[in-house]
Formats: C-alpha cells, structure tokens, sequence
C-alpha cells in the first residue's frame, strides 16, 4: 500500500477557534478575525472548496501571520493546491511558532515522505511518537512505517506496525500494512497470524478479511480462505471487497496446485 493511498493516516481538523463579535462598536481585534476565518477556511477545505479556502486563509493569514492555526491551515491548504514549496514554507514557520506541536510535525513528515526526504521525515515521526501529549502514536508510527514501504525498506517497516498495533491492538490501517508488507516478501506464514489476533479481539473488518483470504490462498489452504470469505459475505455484504472476492476466489480456482 503507498503513501499515497493512505490519506487515511492524514486527517484535516476544524480547528477549534474563537468568533468575532457581532457588537458594531467594539474594535475589530485583528487575532479574533484571523481566528474566525482559519475556522471558516479549514471548513471549506474539508468540503474540498479550495477556491474560498484560500481566500479566507489568505485573509487570516494578513490579519495574523504570527498564528501557529494560522500557518498550519496554510500549510494543508498548500498540499491541496500541490505546492509543495510553499507548504514546506508553512509547516516550518508553524513549528517555529509551535516547536512541540506533535500533529503539525506528524503531518509535514507525511508531506516530506511524499517527495523523497524519507530520512527527514522519520526524524519527525520519531520525535512524535515520542510525545507523550501526543494522543494517537500509533498514527505515526504505521505513517512511519508507510513511509519506509515507499522506500522499498520493507524490513525497516516491520517493528514500526508491530509498535503501532502493540499500542493500538484494533487499529485496522497498520494490521492491513504488516499484513500486505508479509505477504509482499512471500511469507503468508507471518501475515495469518496478524489476521487472526485482529479477529480474535472481535473487531471486525472487511479489508482485514479479505486480506485473510488473501493469505489463506497463498498458503494453499482453501477451507481457511473459505472460512474467511463466509465471514466476508455475511458481516459485510455489500462491500467493496465482497464484491472483489469472486474475482479472486476464481483466480485461486484456475491456478495451478503446487
């Protein structure tokens, strides 16, 4: 799985700010007004308005550029924009105002991770698993770990998703990673294990399930993959991976028995 696809390990906040008084007479407080449009650019943002999240971060950012909410808002503004230049721009200047922001630091590593600086941004998702304010590591920890994948350092990758589940035992993005990362390197022996433990704290997952079929046909063993499957249709019926899983149940058919 690549970086690319994991914008599940970035997600972009409202950030929780102060509005601007309605009283006609009292001065415009130039702080509260940044505040009041970060709030308002951050929604757009998240509507995928890109057009007036800019012209209302824009704004905040003249009213107040020595805002920590207002740099980090500029910053995830930028990456949608893809300038990654001007990003990079932001998140420093964020980090300056807020050096032990652990989410901000999380976040520019993921942006470095995507353009090459793999080395950079585990630095950073070192330094945030290490927070303890920091109230997800096991985030940064799997992005880490996501990060290397993209570098092709598989094994570098391994104790990263082992301490990202050893945090958080249900966290499905790094089950699927170490899982995916085993049955990559031909070692479907490892990747079951990963399957099981998930199921057997009683989480249920239909991308967990499907990857144990997944791994139950790489070993040859059909009655588990049937298993797995049964347990695929019946909890998750109309799922993307349902719907995937005659394709692959016929390819498993077709080949070859070894």
């Amino acid at each position: 799985m690549s970086l690319r696809n994991t914008s599940l390990l970035i997600v972009l906040s409202v950030l929780v700010v102060a509005c601007v008084s309605s009283n006609p007479r009292r001065p415009v407080d130039e702080k509260e007004a940044a505040a009041a449009n970060v709030r308002l650019g951050t929604a757009y943002l998240q509507q995928g308005n890109l057009v007036l999240a800019k012209e209302k971060l824009e704004k905040a950012e003249k009213q107040d550029p020595r805002s920590f909410e207002v740099q980090y808002a500029m910053a995830l503004l930028s990456e949608q924009l893809r300038q990654v230049p001007e990003a990079e721009k932001h998140y420093q200047a964020a980090l300056k105002l807020a050096p032990n922001n652990a989410g901000v630091s999380n976040a520019y590593a993921v942006l470095m991770c995507r353009n090459g600086k793999v080395d950079q941004a585990l630095k950073l998702f070192d330094s945030t698993m290490r927070d303890p304010l920091y109230p997800t590591p096991w985030v940064a920890s799997t992005n880490a770990a996501i990060c290397l994948r993209s570098d092709k350092r598989n094994a570098d990758a391994i104790p990263y998703l082992e301490h990202a589940i050893q945090l958080r035992p249900d966290y499905v993005a790094a089950v699927l990673e170490l899982g995916d990362l085993h049955l990559g390197n031909n070692k479907p022996e490892l990747a079951r294990p990963v399957v099981d433990r998930f199921l057997s704290i009683g989480r249920k997952s239909a991308d967990v399930l499907f990857l144990g079929v997944r791994v139950a046909l790489a070993q040859g063993d059909r009655s588990a993959a049937d298993v797995y499957a049964r347990l695929l249709r019946r909890d998750f019926p109309d799922s993307g991976p349902t719907r995937a899983l005659p394709q692959l149940m016929q390819g498993a058919a077709a080949a070859p028995r070894p």
